[in-house]
């Protein structure tokens, strides 16, 4: 029942409609960032890698064919069957996964994630993302966390909405697609929602993700020492 649904899990409908049209949501250009902070901090092809919400996989692409060790997950099926039909070779390096609500058995040398901490308008579920990613990473390991924003506006929608078919500009033309979750928070709310999760932040800045998103905040962070 649509009741029973998770908010932030919309994306599935979504996917699902652009699939049927033939076409996919989003741009196959994986975001910069991702490649280049692996070689600033000299993360090699031998470290553990985690993706959380690979979408329909542009960065995983990216970063699997650069020769790294990852796992690509999302809480969308749809999502990851897309991953796995279009990268049968990499088929192996997605899985299905609501990082929310799920634990894996391993931790991660670097872990990153690209517009997914915008779609968690709930305090406890941005909370629940932020202790993940802490949970997860390795003593001496790095995250990667990008959000849509400019650094200053911020915004949420109402998520009784979610789900709800709305017309959308998709390249391919006008589509009515299912809505999605949104919260947009300044730097200073990133900020404090990182350092109350145990999270230190090593650097962090704007960047963009064209064609798709051209304001993405971001922070580089590590587990805090004190609190390891």
């Amino acid at each position: 029942m649509k009741e029973d649904r998770k908010y932030y899990a919309a994306y599935e409908e979504r996917y699902r409609t652009a699939h049927e049209n033939g076409v996919s949501w989003s741009s196959d250009l994986a975001t910069p960032i991702v490649l280049e902070i692996l070689e600033k901090y000299e993360i090699t092809s031998e470290k553990s890698l985690l993706e959380i919400g690979c979408g329909e996989g542009r960065d995983a692409k990216a970063v699997l064919e650069s020769g790294y060790d990852l796992l690509a997950t999302d809480i969308s099926e749809e999502a990851i069957s897309y991953c796995q039909r279009i990268m049968p070779g990499h088929a192996g390096h997605f899985q299905l996964l609501d990082c929310l609500s799920d634990e894996l058995d391993r931790r991660f040398d670097f872990i990153y994630a690209v517009a997914v901490i915008h779609m968690l308008v709930r305090d406890e579920d941005r909370k629940a993302f932020y202790q993940f990613v802490r949970n997860h990473l390795k003593p001496d390991g790095l995250a990667l966390i990008c959000t849509m924003g400019d650094g200053e506006f911020e915004m949420m929608t109402d998520i009784a909405r979610a789900f709800e078919v709305q017309e959308r500009n998709h390249e391919s033309g006008k589509m009515m697609v299912a809505a999605t979750s949104c919260r947009m928070v300044s730097f200073r709310t990133f900020e404090r929602e990182l350092k109350e999760n145990g999270l230190k932040i090593v650097e962090e800045g704007i960047t963009e993700s064209l064609p798709d998103f051209d304001s993405l905040m971001y922070a580089v962070v590590r587990k805090d020492d004190q609190d390891a």
